[in-house]
């Protein structure tokens, strides 16, 4: 008996783009919770909505939190109070994530 052969793991060609804009969701939810925004949770639950729409193994799942993660980190560890420049950075965000989403659902959506 031939010992099993593992197979690689390819990421599926579309986790790229989703891990961009995990990372945008991130960032934006830091941000909007820093600048006071009472909605600011709602980019998490876009994230948690994701990942549910997504279905991902454990494997690319954990990528995409990290994605998420890390955005939201980055921001952390910059920005203390809400600026003009943390506000200029959330309407970057939010119109890059929206963009990125479209062409996601564009480009691998059933």
């Amino acid at each position: 008996m031939e010992p099993a052969v593992e197979t690689p793991t390819v990421a599926p060609p579309y986790l790229g783009p989703l891990g961009r804009l995990s990372s945008i969701l991130g960032s934006v939810h830091f941000l909007r919770k820093l600048c006071g925004d009472p909605q600011a949770d709602l980019w998490r639950d876009r994230m948690s909505a994701l990942l549910e729409a997504q279905k991902p193994n454990d494997t690319d799942r954990r990528r995409l939190v990290a994605s998420f993660n890390g955005g939201y980190r980055a921001f952390e560890s910059t920005y203390r109070k809400c600026t003009p420049s943390a506000r200029l950075a959330v309407n970057r965000y939010q119109s890059e994530g929206a963009t990125l989403a479209r062409e996601i659902a564009g480009r691998y959506g059933n």
